[in-house]
């Protein structure tokens, strides 16, 4: 049961996020989201919309329900924009993307998702982990692995691999692609300052 309010609740988060504010104040947004969330039960082909969303993505990790519930308040204005926490968060998971899914496409020897039926290694890895975090106050990334971690251990997911709530395609995949366009960001900035300097420079005195 909890896997389908997952996927309504997904549904609804990953629509919300994807589309522009339009300009609307709080009231408005919130109203646009329980509408969201609404429209997921809403049958196709016998299946509701979240049903059928979860087809083509499955299960997200707790951390990457975290993620959007985070981005969701920032959006409805209950949480300010805080981008070192996000920019960490952004390194993380995509060097534990980068780690899981090469080497479960058969690119490496090693198969770290085996680790994850017996994690508890990874547990206390990842204890350290978080508490490093938290002494960096990156609040963000201390939540999202805090509950993931909390969520393994009741069991609220089906699935026995911590690493299916510590991860997940799609957060793996736009924290890879974020990281690219900031730093193709910065060197675009860095390039700008550098004519900048260039032509101040060559001005006479």
């Amino acid at each position: 049961m909890i896997n389908l309010w997952q996927a309504h609740v997904s549904f609804a988060m990953i629509i919300f996020l994807l589309l522009p504010s339009f300009g609307l104040n709080r009231y408005w947004r919130i109203a646009v989201l329980g509408a969201l969330l609404a429209a997921s039960f809403i049958p196709l082909d016998g299946l509701s919309m979240a049903v059928y969303l979860r087809s083509h993505i499955d299960d997200l990790a707790i951390t990457t329900m975290v993620f959007m519930a985070w981005g969701c308040l920032r959006r409805l204005g209950f949480l300010a924009p805080a981008q070192q926490d996000k920019t960490g968060v952004l390194i993380l998971f995509a060097l534990l993307g980068l780690v899981l899914y090469p080497a479960t496409l058969g690119m490496s020897d090693l198969d770290p998702y085996r680790f994850g039926y017996s994690p508890r290694p990874m547990l206390v890895f990842f204890a350290l982990l978080t508490l490093g975090l938290f002494y960096l106050r990156n609040t963000l990334a201390v939540v999202m692995l805090a509950c993931a971690t909390l969520a393994f251990v009741v069991g609220i997911k089906p699935s026995q691999n911590y690493w299916d709530y510590l991860v997940d395609p799609l957060l793996g995949l736009y924290c890879c692609a974020a990281l690219v366009l900031l730093f193709v960001r910065w060197m675009y900035d860095r390039l700008i300052n550098r004519r900048d300097d260039a032509r101040n420079a060559s001005r006479p005195s």
